[in-house]
């Protein structure tokens, strides 16, 4: 009878270490997935981040481009301007 309370009780603790093998493997699972998200989550705004970065840069050189654009039209005007006045004073005097 000993041997064979001897054999239970091994066998017992042989099923307590196989249940908190698995529960440590379940939490191991989980704290990967979790971090998998959060790499995830932060690749994502990363590359939100960019984008926008990117759509304002393209914005910023748009208008600064179209900002420039007018100041030369409104400069070519001004010396058309200029030019008229030197001729007509000059064909008046």
């Amino acid at each position: 009878m000993k041997v064979v309370a001897t054999t239970a009780a091994v066998v017992a603790i042989a099923e307590a270490v196989v249940v908190v093998v698995a529960a440590a493997a379940v939490v191991v699972g989980v704290v990967v997935v979790v971090v998998v998200v959060v790499v995830v989550v932060v690749l994502v705004v990363v590359v939100v981040v960019t984008l926008v970065v990117v759509v304002v840069v393209v914005v910023v050189v748009v208008v600064a481009a179209a900002a420039v654009e007018v100041v030369v039209v409104v400069a070519a005007a001004a010396a058309v301007v200029v030019v008229v006045v030197v001729v007509v004073v000059v064909v008046v005097l």
